[in-house]
């Protein structure tokens, strides 16, 4: 049986947890002259989840601005997605 001390004790106990910050990175496509609009288009569907618009709209600026940042999010989530798109042949890197 607990004391109303080692109650006390107990209440006092700080629990730290281990936070850690979590840098936001981007996933860049850039333009090349290679690929077209749809396989662009369909690789950023099947890679990145995009729907068909969101995808239509990031290869419009793809080709216009020479890059665009299709994806946000951590680099260990944002790493498989960029190693996809690479074998695929698009030139893509996390910034």
């Amino acid at each position: 049986m607990q004391s109303d001390n080692d109650i006390d004790i107990l209440e006092q106990t700080v629990i730290q947890d281990d936070v850690q910050e979590v840098r936001t990175r981007n996933l860049v496509i850039y333009n090349d002259d290679y690929n077209t609009f749809d396989f662009v288009i369909q690789s950023l569907i099947e890679v990145c989840r995009h729907d068909l618009l969101q995808a239509e709209q990031c290869t419009m600026i793809i080709h216009y601005n020479g890059k665009c940042a299709v994806k946000a999010g951590s680099y260990i989530k944002l790493k498989p997605m960029r190693e996809a798109l690479c074998d695929r042949g698009l030139s893509a890197v996390i910034e």
